[in-house]
């Protein structure tokens, strides 16, 4: 099987030299460099620039940053292009932007709109930021916390607990789940008219993966799944989820939602998704790659180069 390229959001698109986090000389040092790199996060949203019709990351350096925040609110990234880079959380009210081409977006709709290894930074910074601002207690005695090794560990500040708290990722599934010619899909009830997705749900303490791929696409659509195989992963930081993506071929086809999650499930045609009946993912989301691979291994077309298929709505790149 050829190898697959990585899902946006992954790919070796920085170099995180974990070993420098720990050197606090190293960390002041590169905070103090005004060639490092900032990417600025504020309310889960990241800074982007508008070129034209083109969208890229928007950086400050490190006297821009400096003076917004404190350096508690950084966590160092590693290294991008050769700078330093760190992730900077912005509190408050919506920032001033000098340059009016400048705006803070969300990520999980502009990313397919972004060069790749920019929207992976971004993913990798809101990720950092968001878990920073929700664990700013200890668990255990719930006194404040403070952060060690460049922002990476939150380390409770009472002495007689010292709790470390790490970065954490909720593991979540998502599958494709066909009987050879159809494709199941779901969709929520606060979806626009017309828009499914593939089968996904978190995975539960005690579980294997292929456990919650059959357990979650029995409670949501009443059908029972055989073989499981994996196709690949995406960081999703929307808030925290590692997305873990499947195919899974059916042994039943008789659709009973069990639970209420999903206002509807169908099975569809390659002729009907080609034809626009049914609106699919984002094309940078693992759900479009998932229903991709499986459309193209049995069309004479790519999805892609189908001119009746409809997408959820995209920004113009």
């Amino acid at each position: 099987m050829p190898s697959r390229s990585p899902n946006i959001l992954a790919g070796p698109y920085l170099e995180r030299a974990a070993h420098r986090r720990k050197d606090e000389a190293h960390v002041q040092a590169a905070l103090a460099d005004p060639r490092t790199l900032f990417v600025p996060v504020w309310q889960t949203r990241n800074s982007i620039l508008r070129q034209g019709d083109l969208l890229v990351a928007h950086f400050v350096t490190g006297v821009q940053a400096l003076a917004t925040t404190s350096a508690t609110d950084y966590v160092l990234l590693g290294e991008f292009r050769g700078q330093a880079v760190f992730a900077v959380g912005l509190s408050g009210d919506r920032p001033q932007l000098p340059d009016p081409a400048v705006d803070f977006q969300d990520l999980r709709m502009v990313a397919g709109a972004l060069p790749a290894e920019e929207a992976g930074l971004l993913a990798y910074a809101r990720a950092m930021i968001h878990w920073r601002e929700t664990h700013r207690f200890c668990g255990r005695c719930g006194s404040p916390t403070e952060a060690v090794d460049g922002g990476h560990v939150l380390r409770c500040s009472n002495e007689t607990c010292r709790t470390q708290q790490f970065p954490r990722i909720d593991p979540a599934v998502i599958v494709l789940v066909t009987d050879g010619e159809r494709a199941l899909l779901g969709r929520q009830a606060a979806w626009p008219p017309g828009r499914y997705s593939t089968i996904a749900g978190f995975v539960e303490p005690g579980e294997s993966l292929e456990d919650a791929v059959v357990r979650e696409v029995r409670e949501e659509t009443g059908v029972d799944v055989g073989v499981v195989d994996y196709h690949s992963s995406q960081p999703w930081p929307f808030p925290s989820s590692l997305m873990l993506g499947f195919t899974a071929y059916a042994r039943s086809t008789d659709i009973s939602r069990v639970d209420d999650e999903l206002e509807d499930v169908r099975w569809w045609t390659r002729a009907e998704i080609a034809g626009g009946a049914v609106s699919l993912p984002i094309t940078h989301s693992i759900s479009f790659r998932l229903v991709e691979d499986w459309y193209d291994s049995g069309a004479s077309r790519p999805l892609r180069e189908e001119p009746g298929v409809r997408l959820w709505q995209l920004p113009r790149r």
